[in-house]
């Protein structure tokens, strides 16, 4: 956890108060914390993230079903699939700062673990975990549809920006074309650079801890200048 955060302010960002803090302290430890102090037998987050992963998966089930009547099986099986990806958890997650509350051991810390959207993604499922064991799955629903479900069409827009973009420049018979304009960083934190084209009109720009979260920033980028988009 980063100086000058705290768990209560944690609480106080979610709007949600732990009767058990041992809980959320859990929620928020990386194995590599937990494997630096051994001695007094810190548990890490995996087990609460694998339930979190089942609350999420069930609430925003509920809530595609409940919102779209008409959409079929398939679809809704994909845009659930885009809502509770990785990356999207991570940039939920990061909404709410979540990566600075993370307890990480020095190497996981010195080697760029904060940043990185596996580690985030899963904290964000161990924290609904969290939360579920200690308040019952009406709060973990309810922090689902906050800070998850909250906004959908422009998150929906953001998670699947590269295909919903190259649909739309498809139907003027070109593609889209990514192309990395440079990186900075050392080896185990670079930031990539991307430029999106449409032919040879450049249309997008986006930067990310990798190359594919890059064009995805790009890809949104180009969006919201105005090419038309459709979305759930």
């Amino acid at each position: 956890m980063l100086p000058g955060y705290t768990i209560d302010l944690l609480e106080q960002k979610i709007g949600y108060v732990f009767q058990d803090k041992e809980l959320i302290r859990r929620a928020l430890t990386h194995s590599s914390y937990a494997n630096e102090r051994k001695i007094n037998k810190i548990e890490d987050y995996e087990r609460l993230e694998f339930l979190g992963d089942a609350v999420l998966e069930l609430v925003s089930s509920e809530f595609l079903f409940r919102e779209n009547p008409d959409m079929p099986e398939g679809k809704m099986t994909k845009t659930r699939a885009s809502m509770v990806c990785e990356p999207a958890l991570a940039f939920c997650a990061r909404d709410i700062g979540l990566e600075s509350y993370i307890y990480l051991g020095k190497g996981e810390e010195a080697t760029g673990g904060r940043k990185r959207e596996s580690i985030i993604s899963d904290v964000m499922e161990a924290l609904i975990g969290a939360i579920y064991l200690d308040g019952g799955f009406e709060n973990s629903k309810q922090f689902i549809h906050k800070f998850i479900l909250s906004d959908l069409e422009e998150k929906v827009l953001f998670y699947d920006a590269k295909t919903i973009l190259q649909e739309e420049v498809q139907k003027n018979g070109m593609d889209v074309t990514y192309v990395l304009a440079s990186e900075e960083g050392p080896e185990h934190d670079k930031t990539f650079f991307v430029e999106a084209y449409q032919g040879e009109t450049l249309i997008g720009k986006g930067n990310g801890r990798s190359k594919k979260a890059a064009e995805q920033q790009a890809a949104y980028e180009a969006l919201k200048k105005g090419i038309h988009r459709t979305c759930i």
